[in-house]
């Protein structure tokens, strides 16, 4: 049987504990990265007008939306912070503490049900839009704290960057 890895150990909590939403992951073998891609559905009953991040216009019956949550190893990545919900560094080859994994988890959960609501009420608000923004919301305070809760509870074993 195959070592226990970051990425083994992410995709079974995700698909364990996660599986109403779309999430995937993008691993960038290369450029030493892993990407959370997070997305969320949701019917546009009114057809509002959106524009995109991109300034793409859409009145599509159902909306989806994507971000992402970028691990990267701060020695060898490159990357645009901006571009992402969260970063956050693992350490090499020594990868994450699976009380930080534990965490993403559990606050993906936390950040894709509030945004999932969040974007239902804004798509279904009557009030004028003309500037409003849909933007899902990272707490890095909020995850520091699962963070700390998980290692008080003995999450100290790290899970390795998988081998390729």
């Amino acid at each position: 049987m195959a070592k226990e890895t970051m990425l083994t150990y992410l995709d079974e909590q995700l698909t364990k504990r996660l599986p109403d939403y779309d999430v995937a992951i993008d691993w960038d073998v290369k450029n030493h990265t892993v990407e959370l891609v997070i997305r969320l559905f949701a019917e546009n009953p009114t057809k509002l007008h959106l524009d995109d991040a991109q300034g793409v216009a859409s009145e599509e019956e159902v909306i989806e939306f994507e971000d992402g949550v970028l691990l990267v190893d701060p020695k060898k990545s490159n990357y645009e912070a901006t571009d992402y919900l969260a970063v956050y560094p693992y350490e090499g080859k020594k990868g994450l503490r699976q009380a930080e994994l534990d965490a993403f988890v559990t606050y993906l959960q936390e950040v894709m049900d509030e945004g999932l609501s969040d974007l239902l009420d804004f798509l279904n608000d009557d009030t004028d839009q003309e500037e409003a923004v849909f933007e899902l919301k990272w707490d890095r305070e909020r995850f520091a704290a699962i963070v700390r809760e998980n290692e008080a509870n003995g999450q100290t074993a790290y899970l390795p960057y998988p081998a390729y």
